[in-house]
């Protein structure tokens, strides 16, 4: 099988292939070949059909629970390995990775990739306030170094300020608490036709749906009391 050319030309879809990679991607020491790992068959599609890769999609089996199997597409190209290597990745990058050089121009698109990979958000309703819908997002990584470098880069980028935080034994936390949430979402989703990973999207978009359901309840109350 002939070896698929991966331009380095920055575009939307390489930034964010860039954030996938530095998410869940892996590069293996021998200087060529790059692993991509996702438990939703959607994004392993989504990461090959960017890169227009036709290598087998494999299966990463979970020995205690098969429930926990995993997607995984493994390719070799030198050329790209290196320039991986030149914005920032590395081998065994997770506890050592920094910041990754994304053009100002295309860093929402390595935003939402890296979000698709280590990302999150959830919502609730305050037990205390039974009228407040707390909403947070954010992003999970074992190097403090890496959350702080994108901490820095969201807030000089777009005015929206996270914390940092420790998140279980050997990882950290960058969360944004409800309004800055809010303008995140803006922020990834920026159009309509954008690539992403289907069911994260979806679950921002519900806790939105509750929000913007709340804010008209309330618009409708202050009529109603004027009136």
């Amino acid at each position: 099988m002939p070896r698929v050319q991966i331009s380095e030309k920055w575009t939307g879809g390489l930034a964010y292939i860039i954030g996938l990679i530095t998410s869940d991607g892996c590069l293996s020491k021998d200087g060529r070949h790059i692993d991509f790992t996702s438990k939703d068959l959607d994004q392993i599609q989504n990461f090959t059909k960017i890169l227009g890769l036709n290598n087998k999609i494999g299966i990463k089996k979970n020995k205690l629970d098969e429930t926990k199997n995993c997607f995984r597409v493994q390719f070799g190209n030198v050329r790209f390995y290196r320039f991986l290597l030149t914005i920032g990745l590395s081998p065994n990058k997770s506890k050592i990775i920094k910041s990754i050089k994304v053009p100002e121009k295309y860093f929402k698109d390595f935003l939402r990739g890296l979000f698709d990979g280590d990302g999150f958000s959830f919502s609730y309703w305050d037990k205390q306030w039974k009228t407040s819908f707390r909403l947070y997002c954010g992003f999970v990584s074992a190097s403090r170094r890496h959350l702080e470098w994108l901490q820095s880069q969201i807030s000089n980028l777009y005015g929206i300020n996270g914390k940092i935080g420790v998140e279980g034994r050997t990882a950290y936390q960058l969360r944004f608490a409800k309004k800055s949430s809010i303008q995140f979402f803006k922020i990834l989703y920026y159009k309509g036709d954008l690539i992403c990973l289907n069911r994260k999207k979806y679950k921002f978009e519900q806790s939105l749906c509750i929000i913007e359901k709340q804010k008209q309840a309330g618009v409708a109350k202050l009529v109603d009391a004027r009136d």
